[in-house]
């Protein structure tokens, strides 16, 4: 898998290197978010630092948003709420706080390119509950004919709420489906794209929180 890690520190980009390079991947390295703008096409996953020298790396995550559905893990020495639910907000698939623990980094990375290139299998290829249609294999949710406008992360959350609709999708069985560990993966990841996600649905009511369990979506919703 090819790799690109957009990162200013060289002692921090040579260990992320080293640990992309000893899970079987190949790394390129760029310290600019200008170069990651111009190279991003070569890549199957971005681990992305929001403190580069020239652009802040959330422009440069929302500008590749805007070009580019490959899965990005933002890695950040900023661990406070705000970035973190911006750098969610603004599509990353996941994020990580510097220091990074790299075994941790390689799980985090199988985990959202699992996710990005799930095979077929014998999952739904379309998903309509009322006015929406959820088209999996093109990873489009329209509702009422119009196109949401969602993140890779909020698509994969409601196919696999809707996929299950009428039941209780547990925290832990979402954590585990788009994150791949329950345990390992961060709950308040999960809660931004669900913000997220209503939002852009606007359907109140629509996705039921099931206090202290999960989440359920009503099978024939009016």
């Amino acid at each position: 898998m090819e790799v690109l890690i957009v990162e200013d520190d060289d002692a921090m980009a040579a260990a992320l290197d080293a640990a992309v390079i000893s899970a079987g991947h190949r790394a390129t390295r760029v310290s600019r978010g200008a170069d990651a703008l111009l190279v991003h096409r070569k890549f199957e996953v971005i681990l992305l630092d929001l403190g580069l020298p020239d652009i802040d790396g959330l422009e440069v995550l929302r500008k590749l948003r805007q070009v580019t559905p490959c899965p990005i893990l933002i890695l950040t020495a900023r661990d406070d709420e705000r970035s973190v639910v911006l750098g969610l907000r603004s599509g990353a698939d996941d994020y990580l706080v510097k220091p990074v623990k790299l075994v941790e980094l390689l799980a985090r990375i199988e985990a959202v390119t699992r996710r990005a290139g799930r095979p077929g299998g014998t999952r739904q290829h379309s998903i309509v509950l009322g006015d929406l249609e959820i088209d999996v294999d093109r990873r489009v949710a329209a509702l009422s004919s119009r196109v949401l406008p969602l993140t890779a992360t909020e698509f994969d959350l409601l196919a696999l709420l809707a996929s299950h609709a009428g039941s209780v999708v547990t925290r832990e069985q979402i954590l585990d489906a788009l994150w791949g560990d329950a345990f390992l993966a961060s709950s308040r990841s999960l809660d931004v794209h669900l913000t997220g996600l209503r939002a852009k649905l606007q359907l109140p009511g629509f996705i039921i929180n099931v206090r202290g369990v999960g989440y359920r979506i009503e099978a024939n919703p009016a």
